[in-house]
């Protein structure tokens, strides 16, 4: 029977055997004897791939994996696409495919799309895990992101909270990304089921591009001019809006999950209330862990029946990184600028 979920804080264990270079306990009987423990051959490589590559919540991530990579002697390539088109993130992964990398951590654009280049990665021994965003329909071994649930139900109890159980709130969203979906549609249901008083009057596609959001907020506001809430799943679509609500001197809360530079500036002078943040760091670190796992099954000789079944010993099908809440008091912390001062970009 296959584990549904294991914590950080398991992981963060086997991730100390690494960083200390522990290979596995002796036992005769192990299949984990017969492995190098937790490092790499040389030249061994792992790449995470990445739709819109310039953007800066790859960058923590990234650092993370290589953190890992290191402690444990491994070539990592940062790769992707600068394009949010998911022909051409396909395209890029496929071409990462040609380099015969160990394993590559991937944040797809898209689920469907992606399975079968998935499944044909790893039928060629190249593993796969995703993070952020999942294709769950593909063989991908492991699954790394935060809680999509949790974030809804924190932003959502906290606009109850400011406004109360009584009041108007409109979300934005962009469909086909399974966390920004997920994001969404768990918070109008929490919404629904705990505080019925509460009722959405606007939700529209802004597919992460701030001059739609700017105008879409807008087209909510003329025709809601009442509204006390605005839930936002991703940053780029909250800096429109943001900009949107001010122009029209509304006073509307702001909520949304990850941060950029801009929508950071604008938590510091309290025109957005929040950001619900992943840990980006914890993400790529664990990304890179569960990737190695998958790539070294040599390693695990679990209770279960992988012989007779023929999965892969390492699979691991949720990692929760967790979150954390960006406020004015706390925004300091969330510099991406400060946080790369003597950090490696390569």
């Amino acid at each position: 029977m296959k584990i549904s979920r294991i914590t950080a804080a398991a992981v963060v264990a086997i991730a100390a055997i690494a960083v200390t270079g522990c290979t596995a306990p002796s036992d005769k009987t192990s299949t984990a004897t017969e492995s190098a423990g937790f490092q790499c051959a040389e030249g061994e490589t792992y790449v995470m791939n990445v739709m819109v590559s310039s953007h800066q919540y790859w960058v923590p991530v990234y650092q993370g994996f290589k953190q890992a990579a290191e402690a444990m002697g491994c070539e990592t390539v940062f790769s992707g696409t600068p394009d949010y088109d998911i022909s051409k993130q396909v395209a890029s992964f496929e071409q990462d495919l040609v380099e015969k990398p160990a394993g590559v951590l991937l944040h797809p654009m898209q689920a469907d799309p992606f399975i079968e280049p998935i499944n044909s990665a790893i039928d060629e021994g190249i593993e796969v895990v995703t993070f952020a965003a999942d294709s769950p329909d593909s063989n991908r071994t492991s699954y790394v992101t935060s809680d999509n649930r949790a974030e809804a139900a924190f932003a959502a109890e906290e606009i109850v909270k400011v406004v109360g159980e009584s009041g108007e709130y409109a979300v934005l969203e962009n469909p086909g990304q399974s966390n920004h979906d997920l994001r969404v549609t768990a918070f109008i249901e929490y919404m629904e089921n705990n505080y019925p008083d509460m009722k959405l009057v606007g939700r529209q596609a802004t597919n992460q591009d701030s001059t739609k959001a700017y105008q879409a907020t807008g087209s909510i506001l003329q025709a809601n001019p009442e509204l006390d809430a605005i839930w936002i799943p991703e940053a780029g679509s909250a800096e429109g809006a943001a900009a949107a609500i001010t122009e029209a001197n509304a006073d509307v809360l702001i909520l949304h999950a990850d941060i950029t530079p801009t929508t950071l500036d604008l938590i510091k002078d309290g025109t957005i209330h929040l950001s619900v943040n992943p840990n980006q760091g914890i993400q790529g670190f664990m990304g890179f862990m569960t990737l190695f796992m998958a790539a070294h099954p040599d390693l695990i000789d679990p209770f279960n029946d992988y012989k007779e079944s023929g999965y892969n010993p390492a699979q691991v099908p949720f990692v929760d990184n967790g979150f954390s809440v960006i406020t004015k008091e706390n925004a300091a912390s969330f510099d991406l600028e400060k946080y790369m001062e003597g950090r490696s970009t390569e």
